[in-house]
């Protein structure tokens, strides 16, 4: 049998207000979070800069994006 039933969790026991449960004490179950803490540790930043070689077309790429599709059509 499954069961979804709402509770929370005070230390290390899940509290159920729940009476209809009373009557499975001691049964074995699965408990799923649906809410958790966010993580408090930050990433440290990506320099995406240092992934880049840079290049005369890079420095006019809206020119030569143009330039590209300037006559990609009949």
């Amino acid at each position: 049998m499954l069961a979804a039933v709402k509770g929370i969790i005070q230390g290390n026991t899940v509290v159920i207000e729940d009476e209809d449960m009373r009557e499975y004490d001691g049964a074995e179950v699965i408990v799923t979070l649906l809410e958790y803490p966010a993580a408090k540790k930050k990433k440290a930043p990506i320099d995406w800069d240092s992934f880049v070689i840079p290049s005369e077309r890079g420095k006019h790429v809206d020119e030569y994006m143009k330039e590209m599709r300037e006559d990609d059509r009949i």
